[in-house]
């Protein structure tokens, strides 16, 4: 920092809500810590276009597209296009940062965060990066050498990293609603008694496989009547599966323990309430469920770039705060089955909980700024 001027922090991030939600957090904590504090934001065109405009924050967009592994014509063209975007979106991010007189640079993912953070690292200002899957992704790995820090969720990433020494376990930022949201206010505002509540879903998309495989689950709740189950269909899931269900028998108005929905909007509030929840292996799922305690059977993705699901999954399953299983080995029954047995043994719960409060960091944001701006202060 020069003088009295404002502190000037670039955040920069992209492409999915679990990449670009951490960085507003991160972002709001600096504003409410520091006076005068300016933030800038670095990403393209995905999902962050319209985030983080939308939460206050200015925005600067750079063209990058990432590389593709096949050997295709078409997949070497692209590859050809994504080299020449880069240099141009370099060159673009060093323009910002050194106009914007950054003193600090946040990356927390996707690929349009490489190219300020690049740039930070080679302008010599302090740039860190923020990693929330278990394994680092693309973006992180090409920066990692350079970068002044590295900000993993868990002890047991810090040896994906060939320099252990800038490795800090700072937990993922998840929004203070799934740290503090009560377990019995959370039941009354969803109208829960004493009966067993468990939630599906698999992301804000849906994945179609998945959801036809829980048609069977919610087939069976609806006739055993043993549990309450809400399942989250996906915006892609609402397209189809309430006529799915229906032509395999279910009949969701005449089975009042059985509810299906396109999302979940209130999901610190839905996670509290679970007495067990089915999921995906997401990043951004995986600190919510660490955080709100929610034991959880989770299905990794097999379609995501080196298996990063698969990987995050183990985390959990590794010390037993989840049960993992394989898309291509379960199915409605498979995932009923394993349910009713948790369900059935609270001491196994219980369990699940403790162990997912080892893992849990509920002041991951306040430590991401208190670092940042410890750096900031020593430069």
């Amino acid at each position: 920092m020069k003088g009295d001027r404002a502190l000037n922090i670039v955040l920069t991030c992209g492409g999915t809500g679990g990449h670009i939600y951490p960085a507003i957090a991160i972002a709001k904590m600096l504003q409410s810590r520091v006076r005068d504090c300016k933030i800038l934001f670095i990403g393209a065109d995905g999902m962050e276009a319209d985030i983080i405009p939308r939460e206050g924050f200015r925005l600067e967009q750079v063209k990058i597209s990432n590389y593709q592994r096949k050997l295709t014509p078409s997949a070497l063209w692209h590859n050809a296009v994504t080299a020449v975007n880069i240099a141009a979106a370099l060159r673009k991010a060093n323009r910002i940062l050194r106009e914007f007189e950054a003193d600090a640079v946040i990356g927390t993912g996707g690929y349009a965060s490489f190219p300020a953070l690049r740039e930070g690292a080679r302008l010599g200002i302090p740039t860190f990066v923020h990693e929330s899957n278990a394994v680092p992704g693309m973006a992180t790995r090409m920066v990692a050498d350079k970068v002044d820090t590295i900000f993993v969720p868990f002890e047991a990433c810090r040896g994906a990293y060939r320099n252990a020494d800038k490795v800090q376990v700072v937990g993922t930022p998840v929004r203070d609603e799934f740290v503090y949201t009560n377990r019995a206010d959370a039941r009354k505002k969803l109208g829960i008694g004493e009966e067993p509540f468990v939630v599906s879903c698999w992301g804000s998309l849906g994945a179609r496989e998945m959801n036809k495989k829980i048609t069977q689950f919610m087939l069976r709740a609806a006739k055993d009547g043993a549990i309450r189950h809400t399942h989250a269909t996906g915006s892609y899931g609402w397209r189809w599966m309430p006529d799915y269900v229906r032509e395999h028998g279910l009949d969701l108005a005449g089975s009042p323990n059985v509810q299906m929905c396109e999302f979940l909007y209130d999901m610190p509030t839905v996670m509290a309430a679970a007495d067990l929840m089915i999921c995906r292996a997401g990043a951004a799922t995986i600190a919510e469920l660490t955080v709100a305690g929610a034991p959880a059977i989770i299905v990794p993705s097999p379609n995501v770039t080196d298996h990063h699901q698969e990987k995050n999954a183990a985390i959990l399953g590794d010390c037993g705060a989840a049960v993992v299983l394989d898309e291509k080995d379960c199915d409605g029954d498979a995932l009923y089955d394993t349910a009713i047995h948790l369900l059935q043994n609270p001491s196994k719960l219980a369990s699940m909980r403790t162990a997912l409060a080892s893992l849990a960091v509920v002041d991951s944001t306040e430590r991401i700024c208190q670092a940042v701006l410890n750096k900031v202060k020593t430069r």
